[in-house]
């Protein structure tokens, strides 16, 4: 083992040199210290002044904070998605750099140039009084609306229902779907049924998806086509605005018979009832007892409008269903349920809450109801059935 053995050796005497010394070296750390102090101080008045600059020219900063709180707090309640994406549109308007916009042209399409002084069609009305479109075969150029749409890398959504014995009708709507809906665009299938298992399954096309909802199987007909209008607002608050900017909600027991495309997505979205749209309006089966939500009085109302297809924005639809459904549950309150279920609601929102577009009997069509001259295309047509069999 070694042993280290510590000295210690006296300090020599204090002098006044070493006072001296010692002085200059306490005033030289205390000048570090002040300058050290000084240049924190410069740094942070710096940061600030940078930071209430940059908040300054970038309000949407604190927009945006503000939008995703809101959104946060509304999640699951009443408008989740409203405030949150009307403040980020509205942020969005603000930070745009104008300078650096860039103008997207379409191609050069060749097709037969409109006239001022002609109409594209003279046997049925194509324009409400509101100067919405009423959409016919012969009154767009798809081309050009199509490659308009392209531009706006935009998601659909179509909702079908599909339960107890409807979910038979599944394999050949997603078929048929699969050959004429919204071809070479990005489609998500949202199919509600009570039977997962009985979902077909089918080879999609590129950016097609297939979602399966479970959907609760009440015992009447009539009670589970008034819930789709919950189902559909729910799911969008929960599921759809993450995943589409456009919903498209069709009936099962139906088929795609030719193309249907972007010409007919817009806020709002109805088709024209295929048995009373060449009908007199005193005729049409609103509901006109006044003690239904869904109540139109006589002098009120434009066109009967078919609930078996309608379309919109995800905001669009997200209101419609809204009102619908809180008129559903005030008539269930009372016991009171309208004359046509969930499509007398339909057309009573859609009474003073006018579509941006309407759809022809093209888009809603029945064989058994013969052929009509000015029917070009049917679009979408229903499946042949025995309605009481299916129903019960």
């Amino acid at each position: 083992m070694v042993l280290v053995k510590t000295v210690s050796k006296e300090k020599p005497p204090f002098t006044v040199s070493d006072k001296v010394n010692q002085d200059v070296s306490v005033k030289m750390k205390n000048f570090r210290k002040c300058c050290g102090f000084l240049t924190i101080s410069v740094l942070v008045v710096f940061m600030v002044s940078m930071v209430h600059i940059w908040f300054h020219r970038n309000e949407y900063f604190s927009f945006s904070i503000s939008g995703f709180q809101s959104y946060i707090t509304n999640l699951g309640q009443q408008e989740p998605i409203d405030d949150f994406k009307e403040n980020s549109l509205a942020v969005s308007q603000r930070c745009i750099d104008w300078d650096k916009l860039q103008t997207a042209s379409l191609p050069n399409l060749k097709y037969a140039k409109p006239s001022a002084l002609q109409l594209p069609r003279t046997d049925v009305n194509i324009l409400t009084p509101w100067l919405a479109p009423i959409i016919w075969e012969g009154t767009y150029n798809y081309d050009i609306i199509n490659e308009q749409f392209k531009q706006g890398n935009y998601s659909i959504g179509l909702v079908v229902f599909a339960v107890k014995k409807y979910v038979q009708f599944l394999p050949e709507f997603l078929r048929t779907a699969e050959l004429y809906f919204m071809v070479g665009h990005k489609v998500h299938y949202y199919v509600f049924t009570d039977q997962p298992e009985a979902v077909p399954n089918i080879t999609l096309k590129t950016n097609r998806f297939l979602h399966v909802v479970e959907s609760e199987p009440y015992k009447r007909w009539q009670d589970v086509s008034m819930q789709r209008m919950e189902s559909i607002h729910q799911h969008i608050s929960n599921q759809f605005y993450k995943e589409v900017d456009y919903l498209v909600c069709a009936d099962s027991d139906m088929k795609f018979n030719d193309y249907v495309g972007v010409e007919i997505l817009d806020e709002l979205v109805a088709t024209l009832h295929p048995a009373y749209y060449g009908t007199e309006r005193n005729h049409f089966p609103y509901e006109r007892r006044g003690v239904s939500e869904a109540y139109i009085p006589a002098d009120e109302g434009d066109f009967y409008y078919m609930a078996a297809f309608y379309a919109g924005t995800v905001k669009g639809i997200y209101k419609m269903t809204q009102v619908c459904y809180d008129g559903i549950q005030k008539d269930r309150k009372k016991g009171v349920e309208a004359v046509w279920h969930e499509e007398s609601h339909f057309n009573k929102y859609l009474a003073y809450h006018k579509p941006t577009k309407v759809l022809s009997p093209e888009y809603i069509w029945d064989n058994a109801m013969g052929n009509r001259e000015i029917l070009k295309k049917k679009r979408f047509i229903a499946v042949p059935k025995d309605h009481n069999k299916i129903r019960n």
